[in-house]
């Protein structure tokens, strides 16, 4: 059974795609992840003491620890998740954005390029480096259009504008060396386990425990939403099928306006915890200062990984957001950990009291 390197995969995104790989029996997994905030051991509960999984606490920017994962584990393939992810954190302090998806994704590609230069065939030609990115490095859109893999690169945000780096080096590093990459730019992604500073699962639990539900600018910033199973599944067609050099958008195909989805996060939490005090939940919702640089619209166009490795969304927007608001309503245990801070604490070997 091959083995992939997963850099990030104790988030969002990179856990699920652990549990999925390691489910359905298709690879071994070494796990590097720096545990910073968002990544949570919490999320690999399910596959923790599998054999078929190996955690590395180690930070993408430790150039020591990246070499030593490849020669211990001597991956076929690379999967890089690893990056800072939150828009209005990268307002308020872009230089971790800058080390960690620039410098870090730097230091992956570069030790995973002096160790695909030293495989022997049939390894060599077998060996790929998928990088994870997003939608958010091509800008924003007007009213209609979509993005595909030839918009040019426009970047709001020091998050956004941290990843177009880190893809544009990705490239250089297949057309410089000849390293067989893979590149994904996806739409927002939503489901179990994402961090609750996140739009859909910070409404789910302000609804539930009666907060306010902050909603910035007009609320009719629209977004393509994809259910995140589907994405990593999405990632799994592209790392065993794609061709090496390309890039290939993940969209859910499914455009919302914030407002609609806090509405409709709303009616779920109404449905499925009947006789809340505050109930309607729309009765929380508060319009805030908007955020600056706030891009008005994201679609994607997805037709290029449907025509060519016949990928498309198993989830329509309808029952991925009930099985998310489901999740979050029936695994307390995990939003208090995370809420409190106890699975962060636990980690630096903290105790209570």
């Amino acid at each position: 059974m091959q083995t992939i390197l997963v850099t990030g995969g104790a988030g969002f995104i990179g856990s699920c795609f652990v549990r999925t790989t390691i489910a359905q029996g298709q690879a071994r997994i070494a796990n590097l992840d720096a545990l910073t905030y968002a990544g949570n051991l919490d999320s690999l509960e399910p596959v923790i003491e599998s054999g078929a999984h190996t955690f590395i606490q180690a930070d993408i920017t430790d150039r020591l620890a990246v070499d030593k994962a490849f020669a211990e584990h001597r991956p076929t393939a690379v999967v890089h998740f690893a990056a800072e992810s939150h828009v209005d954190r990268s307002i308020d302090h872009p230089a971790q954005f800058v080390v960690t998806n620039v410098l870090g994704t730097f230091h992956v590609l570069d030790a995973a390029l002096r160790y695909w230069s030293k495989l022997a065939e049939p390894e060599k030609n077998q060996f790929r480096f998928l990088h994870v990115s997003t939608d958010e490095v091509y800008g924003s859109l007007g009213p209609t259009g979509l993005f595909t893999e030839k918009t040019p690169y426009d970047p709001s945000s020091p998050y956004s504008a941290s990843k177009a780096s880190a893809d544009h080096l990705v490239r250089a590093y297949n057309h410089t060396y000849g390293l067989p990459v893979l590149v994904t730019n996806c739409s927002n992604n939503y489901g179990p386990y994402q961090f609750p500073e996140k739009l859909i699962p910070l409404m789910i639990l302000n609804a539930a425990e009666g907060k306010k539900l902050p909603i910035y600018g007009d609320g009719m910033n629209v977004r393509d939403w994809l259910f995140v199973e589907d994405h990593c599944l999405a990632l799994w067609c592209v790392l065993t099928r794609g061709k090496p050099g390309e890039t290939y958008n993940i969209g859910g195909n499914c455009e919302q306006p914030n407002i609609e989805i806090v509405r409709r996060v709303c009616a779920l939490v109404d449905e499925l915890r009947p006789g809340l005090p505050h109930s309607p939940c729309t009765s929380l919702l508060t319009y805030v200062k908007d955020r600056p640089g706030h891009d008005r619209r994201y679609a994607i166009d997805a037709s290029k990984i449907l025509r060519e490795l016949g990928w498309k969304p198993e989830h329509n927007f309808e029952s991925g957001l009930r099985r998310t608001v489901e999740w979050y309503l029936k695994n307390p245990h995990w939003v208090e950990r995370v809420q409190s801070g106890k699975y962060r604490r636990e980690r630096l070997g903290l105790r209570e009291g």
